[in-house]
């Protein structure tokens, strides 16, 4: 579906599946990682067969964040405007993830830790191993929090004190703890098991109404800066045009003739 040196996709009844493939380096994140991922989230925005979307990782790990080898060695010495072109760079990949209106699940089949953890976030749903530990580990490594956009996304899911406490100490924490603080929707026994739950979820999601999916994703993230009016206002027109489209006329005859709403463009 996508070709690519640092991550495997494939295309499977309106899933497109994105494994991040540096199992070795627990899928630590390169300057082309980066490009590549971003590129692709940015492409599969216009695929009108790709429905919803997994992102996971091979083998033990998620992504264990930027490569010490292929990334931090090299970003010392560098002068501002040099830094400044890299940081926004890794910015760009989840300014991707969120303006892609696919809903996007991440199976956290292990470590994700640093721009991992972010990853992880930017994704609509998170499925997570028992296995899987999240770190904002920027703080251990000597720089602030505020990484990639997380100090954003990450109090929206998890509530402002739970963010606090994980930005301010950087420290790893498991899969039941994330659980408990909603950083993740489920846990599941193993990565297997989170890939194959992060897929039957995204297949139900390729099934529904894609339209529909895509102005709930538009809305989560619009409304954020808005007064409960003017959101109010907002969802009313965006109803509007969803009641428009033809998936809103499908499901009202699919509840009469007492069948499965076939909805525009959803795999057989």
């Amino acid at each position: 579906m996508i070709t690519t040196t640092s991550f495997v996709s494939e295309l499977v009844a309106g899933v497109a599946t994105l494994t991040l493939d540096r199992e070795k380096r627990r899928n630590a994140l390169t300057f082309e990682v980066y490009q590549e991922l971003a590129e692709a989230f940015e492409s599969l925005d216009h695929h009108d067969d790709v429905r919803a979307i997994v992102i996971t990782g091979r083998g033990a790990g998620f992504c264990s964040g930027g490569d010490q080898d292929d990334i931090i060695k090299h970003l010392l010495g560098r002068d501002t405007p040099a830094l400044l072109q890299f940081t926004r760079m890794t910015g760009r990949l989840i300014a991707a993830m969120r303006k892609c209106r696919r809903p996007i699940i991440a199976a956290v089949n292990g470590v994700a830790v640093g721009a991992g953890a972010v990853i992880a976030c930017a994704s609509d749903l998170r499925i997570a191993s028992t296995t899987a530990r999240f770190g904002f580990i920027f703080p251990q490594v000597g720089l602030s929090g505020a990484d990639m956009g997380i100090t954003y996304l990450l109090p929206r899911i998890v509530g402002l004190g739970h963010a606090s406490e994980l930005l301010f100490f950087g420290e790893q924490i498991p899969a039941t703890r994330a659980l408990e603080i909603g950083l993740v929707n489920r846990v599941v026994e193993d990565g297997a098991a989170a890939v194959a739950m992060a897929q039957e979820w995204a297949l139900r999601l390729a099934k529904g109404p894609a339209f529909g999916h895509a102005m709930t994703k538009q809305m989560l993230e619009s409304e954020h800066t808005m007064a409960l009016a003017e959101a109010i206002e907002a969802e009313a027109q965006a109803q509007a045009l969803c009641m428009q489209h033809p998936d809103f006329a499908e499901a009202h005859a699919s509840f009469k003739e007492k069948r499965p709403a076939r909805f525009r463009g959803a795999p057989e």
